[in-house]
């Protein structure tokens, strides 16, 4: 009897292995083996998937691309990210693992690299009016807020709740940021 492996859900498993150990113990604190093992597979596998530990970190922590939420009207666009950052589905937070890797300036660089600039950019295209950057600056800043306390500080209440509760909250500061500033 021939035994057929199945690529894509080997990977699947293993990235969702591996953001779930990021996300709780950081890049230091996380082996290829133990991953492996999560998964269920050989950690030879994961060297082959993704080349190294560093190759399966970054696929690990990689948010959708920005260019994929092109389109959306900005409320969308935040609600999208909300998603993606603060209540992602198997509740492995990539803003956690960021922020427990490596050194400060290295969790910065990656951070601004992999989500600030890239969203803050996409999201200040699709406002209109002035300071449209900053506004969209202001929108992912506070999505990070979210994500931080909710994946990386223990036992708050934000931590509890779910992104419709969140989002019912936050409707009129996103909607007011999206618009703008009235006119004085």
């Amino acid at each position: 009897m021939v035994v057929r492996r199945d690529r894509e859900a080997t990977r699947a498993r293993l990235l969702e292995a591996a953001r779930r150990r990021f996300a709780a113990h950081g890049y230091a604190g996380t082996s290829v083996r133990a991953v492996a093992g999560d998964a269920g597979v050989d950690a030879a596998l994961v060297f082959r998937y993704f080349g190294s530990k560093d190759g399966l970190f970054v696929a690990a922590t990689a948010d959708e691309d920005p260019e994929t939420l092109l389109g959306l009207p900005p409320d969308e666009f935040v609600d999208r990210l909300m998603a993606l950052l603060a209540f992602p589905p198997d509740g492995a937070s990539p803003v956690a693992a960021l922020l427990r890797s490596g050194s400060r300036a290295v969790g910065e660089a990656r951070l601004q690299a992999a989500v600030c600039g890239p969203y803050r950019d996409t999201l200040a295209d699709a406002l209109d009016g002035e300071d449209s950057e900053l506004r969209a600056e202001l929108l992912v800043a506070w999505v990070l807020g979210v994500a931080v306390v909710r994946g990386v500080v223990p036992g708050t209440l934000l931590g509890r709740v779910d992104q419709d509760t969140v989002a019912g909250h936050s409707a009129a500061v996103v909607s007011a940021l999206v618009e703008g500033p009235s006119p004085a």
